[in-house]
């Protein structure tokens, strides 16, 4: 029986039910982060540049997307066994995202897609979660949703600031 970590199936939920990419970069990102430098894991990065690809092409920046989905490609083609030990079909995936490079590289719009999940355990997981919180696992992109979109200019980032405020006295003090 396989445990996935909580930022895991955060990220998976993120995904495949609001199609909160962003969301999914930011939690991830927190989690890769737990570990020290020298030890994080590449395959973190790669899940991340997945989602940041995603919600570059949603808001027709090509050149974004197809840098952030390239190198997720190279990350992730080289991290094909801890992709399986994080439930999904590697092969599958990395076919998934060259064909999705191909469509940003000719300029075609967004549309979404599921990940392709190979461990029932965690699907079921996550579906349960779905039911919990009443989401849609698989439901397309509210591509209305200026919010959801533009979430990088439109969130409110008055803790980001305020914490960043709080580190900058903290270096300042120590010198």
């Amino acid at each position: 029986m396989n445990t996935y970590d909580s930022a895991y199936i955060d990220y998976l939920i993120y995904f495949h039910c609001e199609r909160d990419y962003f969301e999914c970069h930011e939690v991830l990102e927190e989690h890769w982060k737990k570990d020290p430098p020298r030890a994080r894991k590449n395959y973190w990065v790669g899940l991340i540049q997945v989602a940041v690809g995603l919600y570059h092409q949603r808001r027709n920046n090509f050149s974004g997307a197809n840098r952030m989905i390239s190198n997720s490609i190279h990350l992730l083609e080289s991290e094909e066994k801890m992709l399986k030990n994080l439930g999904l079909d590697s092969e599958k995936l990395i076919k998934l995202l060259k064909q999705r490079q191909k469509e940003i590289m000719d300029y075609k719009p967004y549309h979404s897609f599921n990940l392709p999940i190979l461990d029932k355990q965690l699907e079921t997981l996550c579906l349960d979660r779905c039911y919990k919180e009443n989401l849609i696992w698989g439901k397309q992109s509210d591509l209305n949703n200026e919010y959801l979109i533009h979430k990088h200019t439109k969130r409110d980032r008055s803790e980001v600031i305020s914490e960043r405020e709080v580190q900058l006295k903290k270096r300042s003090f120590k010198k």
